[in-house]
């Protein structure tokens, strides 16, 4: 058989293919009925795994892995068409929460609002609040806890919070208070971290045996510091460590801060750039109580656990899969107390109005054991 013969043949069975497939997905209507009728769960563990024995048993064992990876497709595809389906017509869904929090068309990220930061004038938060913010009124709070607390209260519109380190990974704190204070994520932006060595005017570089800073800004800069021998001394954030060499009395200590703090608090800049990495970032994230998604919106965060068993994770990536969504971020990271389970961050890029993203927010209860949807925004370059 010649190529162009092949081809024919190809397309005639790609062509029953597609048919069948097409009414596969329409009998999903008729199994989430009838699941909803008698209350059985859309994932039925058992069912599939016979499903799927059976598919290994009838193909010929050099195809085997091929048909069982597709059927396990076809499943999770069917499985993401009943949970639509059951969650079409209920107003509490979250993918109906998140339309609902569809901002209008003609309403852009607000330029003026109350801003709640941790640190004092001068740390990356506010660096990063100024930039997402036209026109901030910033307070300034001693801990990440505070700063929601004042958003929960009303006490501030938003928050700034940082939650990821291009070299130090995520803050996991952070992910915690927003899960737990039922946050909605409404902005992102990256902020290009350089640190610089700061202190008393007329000191020494050499007369240095002590530099404040916080923990992960002394965590990258660690080469740089082996290299001058010195003490780390750890503080709230950088910005508090610059404040605090102003204050100090003592002339052999120095800051790992922003350039701006320098001039903020009156202090030398005794070397510039000494991140032992040159693409060093922070995500800093806008935090609300109230959902609100902007127009333009394409990044969309979530967090989730699964079952410790074999395959809980792949259930979870076959379901982006099958939904066509691109995932630009997943981390994951020890539950405490529960030995090797983990939480999983994901970070997705899909535009929020697609129906693959609206399908995906009501269709990932029955591969994960809970999930949080923080929110879907635009990230600031």
């Amino acid at each position: 058989m010649d190529l162009t013969a092949v081809r024919a043949r190809l397309d005639q069975i790609d062509t029953q293919l597609l048919d069948l497939f097409c009414e596969r997905l329409r009998l999903a209507g008729d199994v989430a009925a009838a699941k909803a009728e008698t209350g059985k769960a859309i994932f039925d563990p058992a069912r599939e795994r016979e499903k799927l024995f059976g598919v290994a048993k009838r193909t010929p064992e050099e195809y085997r892995p091929q048909a069982t990876a597709l059927f396990s497709l076809l499943m999770s595809m069917n499985k993401a068409e009943q949970q639509r389906i059951l969650a079409a017509g209920k107003p509490d869904s979250i993918s109906a929460q998140a339309r609902a929090s569809l901002q209008p068309v003609d309403e852009p990220f607000p330029a003026t609002a109350t801003v709640a930061c941790q640190g004092v004038e001068g740390a990356y938060s506010q660096i990063a609040a100024t930039r997402l913010f036209r026109t901030p009124g910033i307070t300034y709070f001693g801990t990440f806890e505070g700063v929601c607390r004042a958003v929960r209260d009303g006490l501030c519109q938003y928050g700034v919070l940082p939650i990821e380190n291009s070299t130090a990974g995520s803050v996991n704190a952070v992910y915690d208070l927003i899960a737990a204070y039922r946050f909605h994520i409404v902005r992102s932006i990256r902020v290009k971290i350089d640190h610089n060595l700061l202190a008393k005017p007329g000191t020494d570089l050499a007369s240095i045996r002590e530099v404040w800073s916080h923990e992960q800004a002394l965590a990258q800069c660690a080469d740089y510091l082996d290299s001058l021998g010195v003490r780390v001394h750890v503080c709230e954030n950088t910005a508090q460590a610059a404040s605090a060499v102003a204050q100090s009395e003592r002339t052999d200590v120095a800051a790992l801060s922003s350039r701006a703090c320098a001039a903020l608090y009156g202090l030398d800049v005794l070397a510039s750039d000494v991140q032992d990495s040159d693409a060093n970032y922070t995500r800093f994230v806008v935090i609300s109580a109230e959902p609100q998604i902007f127009p333009g919106a394409t990044r969309t965060s979530l967090m989730l656990t699964v079952s410790h068993e074999p395959g809980a994770l792949y259930r979870v990536l076959e379901r982006f899969f099958a939904l066509d969504i691109n995932i630009v971020k997943l981390e994951s990271r020890p539950i405490p107390g529960r030995d090797f389970e983990f939480i999983f961050y994901f970070d997705l890029d899909c535009p929020v109005g697609s129906a693959s993203l609206a399908t995906l927010l009501d269709a990932l209860d029955d591969v994960c054991e809970r999930y949080w949807y923080f929110g879907s925004y635009t990230e600031v370059l």
